[in-house]
């Protein structure tokens, strides 16, 4: 069987699988576009050295049956796709609906790895979870490169200088993952999320939870955030107010997948926060967290500085990529048997559950629903 791995477009810098991911795969042919790790520091040299096979775009198509990528596919490459062919890839299909009707019509197998349940057994293949990981670290450090002032504490003769206040809002991986970096480097963190299983951790990692009472909790999406009523979002927004005016840095997190990011940072707060704060809104993409948001941008409103940014893992292309890739790689060992042909086993929760069509049929049952609707 052959597995192709494509160049990614501009401005993404990543790239599916590393050399050193493509030696982990057994019993298939890998090839792989010219070019494709240009972006990772990886000659074709490092590819050809790992077994894989260079050939051009439309040779990688045309000859794999699992096609391997990190972003949706353009419109050419999918006008190459053919019936039966296998694409891995995060589609965003609650979003991307007329990708998913065209995958559909054409009969391909697509699985989107961005919509993985969240269980333990689909850890070690949670591209969303690494992703955030990345982006959590560089939302904090990006930050403190803005801030114009100390994250830590510090005393010496001239006095003693007060620690960063931060609030981040949204306790998923990247939220973590900022409060552990923040903590590291001296700053006093509060952090709000929806979710109060989530409390446990946050304390754990030295922030302080901020509780709003009455929050709306779906056993049902998996772990992720879901809708809150009006009454809730009204208690929500005066407690962010409150915490957002005495914060220095206000890292935002909050996201529901498939749907608009949360309003949380109304324009009126940004202009009564503290001169010199700075928002770092890792939900830009969707709509950010914050209303004065321009994703790809930063502004300043007020003397705060607003930075849109949610491709924070671009800027780190060589460990992104090993990340995403070993995702992957754990992915294809659930659909890849010992012999190396294809076996998509429908009984197993993950597969069935990231399978977004095949044999010309919808099979996430929410993307059905949304499209029904």
């Amino acid at each position: 069987m052959k597995i192709g791995i494509l160049k990614e477009q501009e401005p993404e810098r990543r790239v599916v699988l590393l050399p050193e991911a493509i030696r982990s795969l057994s019993g298939v042919d890998v090839l792989v576009e010219k070019g494709c790790g240009d972006k990772t520091y990886m000659s074709e040299n490092n590819y050809k050295d790992a077994g894989a096979i260079l050939l051009s775009k439309e040779k990688v198509l045309t000859d794999s049956l699992i096609i391997l990528k990190i972003n949706p596919p353009t419109k050419d490459e999918l006008s190459i796709l053919s019936e039966n062919q296998v694409l891995i890839s995060a589609l965003n299909p609650f979003v991307n609906i007329d990708l998913v009707k065209k995958l559909r019509d054409k009969k391909i197998t697509s699985f989107s790895l961005d919509i993985l349940p969240r269980t333990s057994r689909a850890q070690a293949m949670d591209i969303l979870s690494s992703m955030a990981t990345i982006a959590g670290y560089k939302a904090v450090l990006d930050a403190a490169n803005h801030l114009p002032k100390f994250f830590p504490m510090f005393m010496s003769a001239a006095g003693t200088i007060k620690p960063a206040k931060m609030l981040i809002l949204g306790a998923g991986v990247a939220g973590l993952q900022a409060l552990s970096i923040a903590r590291k480097l001296g700053a006093v963190v509060e952090v709000f999320d929806v979710r109060s299983a989530v409390k446990e951790e946050v304390l754990s990692l030295g922030g302080k939870f901020v509780d709003v009472e009455g929050a709306n909790e779906d056993v049902a999406a998996g772990g992720y955030a879901v809708e809150q009523t009006n009454e809730f979002k009204e208690k929500q927004a005066k407690a962010i107010h409150e915490l957002a005016i005495k914060s220095n840095v206000v890292i935002c997190a909050a996201q529901i997948p498939g749907k608009k990011a949360p309003l949380l940072i109304k324009k009126e707060t940004v202009y009564k926060m503290l001169p010199g704060s700075v928002i770092v809104d890792l939900a830009a993409s969707t709509g950010g967290n914050c209303e004065l948001t321009e994703n790809k941008n930063i502004i300043e409103k007020n003397n705060v500085k607003i930075i849109g940014n949610s491709d924070y893992p671009g800027d780190m292309p060589i460990d992104a990529s090993r990340m995403f890739g070993k995702n992957v790689v754990n992915f294809l060992k659930l659909i890849i048997d010992e012999k190396g042909n294809l076996n998509l086993n429908f009984e197993d929760e993950i597969v069935k559950y990231t399978c977004v069509t095949h044999e010309g049929e919808i099979i996430n049952d929410r993307i059905k629903e949304i499209i029904n609707n």
